[in-house]
């Protein structure tokens, strides 16, 4: 079983590590405050928040993937209908 001490143990690469890590935490906090801000001020246009999340989703999508997906809605839609 293997002890860990500070003898075994590269606190300065902990560190760095860590202080990345805060960093980029930060940073993300900035941005998603920025995102919110612009769907905030696209709901002000009159914009749909809701199509609009969706329409990015799904541009981050494979074609083939988008496809498949509004395949399998049509026919719960149809399902649905009966």
């Amino acid at each position: 079983m293997t002890t860990f001490s500070t003898e075994n143990v590269a606190a300065g690469l902990i560190k760095q590590v860590v202080s990345q890590i805060e960093n980029l935490e930060e940073k993300k906090s900035e941005i998603l405050s920025d995102i919110k801000d612009v769907f905030a001020e696209a709901k002000a246009h009159g914009l749909d928040v809701a199509v609009l999340k969706r329409l990015i989703k799904v541009r981050k999508m494979k074609e083939e993937d988008v496809a498949e997906e509004e395949e399998l809605l049509e026919i719960y839609k149809k399902a649905l209908e009966q």
